[in-house]
C-alpha cells in the first residue's frame, strides 16, 4: 500500500534532531523523499508514495509536498510542527531507516548536487514526471 507523500514528509522532517543541530529546508526534505521513493521501488518494488516526482530546476520535487512546505521558504521547517503519525510495515521502516542515515548527513545543496548527476533527474525536462519505473530502474544499481 502506497502512502501519502505528505506523510513520509511528516515522518522526514520528525527525524529532524535540532537538538544536534539539524536543519531541514524544504529542499532537503525533496531531496530525501526522492531517495526513499527510490530504493522502495528497487526493494519493494512498489513505490512509497503515489504522488509524482518531477524535474525542477533544482533536482527532483513532489510538487504537493513542495506546495505544503513553501511558506518556510529556504529557511528551516520546524519538526514540532509537523509530528509523524504514520506507522510504515517493519520492512518499509527498516529501509527508511537505512535511506535517511545514509542521505540526511548531506546539506540540501549537497543533496542537490547528488541528484544532479543521477540519470532520473538528467534525463527529464524541468517540470517532466520522473516515471516509477525509471527511478526503479536506476536505484536498482545503487543497492550494494
Amino acid at each position: 500500500m502506497a502512502y501519502k507523500a505528505l506523510d513520509i514528509a511528516n515522518k522526514i522532517i520528525s527525524k529532524t534532531d535540532v537538538e544536534r543541530g539539524d536543519t531541514i529546508s524544504n529542499l532537503k526534505l525533496q531531496k530525501l523523499l526522492y531517495y526513499v521513493q527510490g530504493f522502495n521501488l528497487a526493494v519493494f518494488d512498489k513505490p512509497l508514495f503515489d504522488e509524482d516526482i518531477q524535474a525542477w530546476p533544482y533536482g527532483p520535487v513532489v510538487p504537493e509536498v513542495f506546495n505544503a512546505f513553501k511558506k518556510h521558504r529556504k529557511g528551516p521547517i520546524n519538526p514540532q510542527k509537523y509530528p509523524d503519525t504514520l506507522t510504515l510495515t517493519k520492512e518499509e521502516q527498516d529501509l527508511f531507516d537505512k535511506v535517511y542515515a545514509e542521505y540526511s548527513q548531506y546539506s540540501a545543496i549537497g543533496l542537490m548536487n547528488l541528484t544532479h548527476d543521477e540519470g532520473p533527474w538528467k534525463n527529464h525536462g524541468i517540470g517532466e514526471v520522473i516515471p516509477k519505473e525509471e527511478l526503479k530502474d536506476f536505484f536498482k544499481t545503487q543497492i550494494a
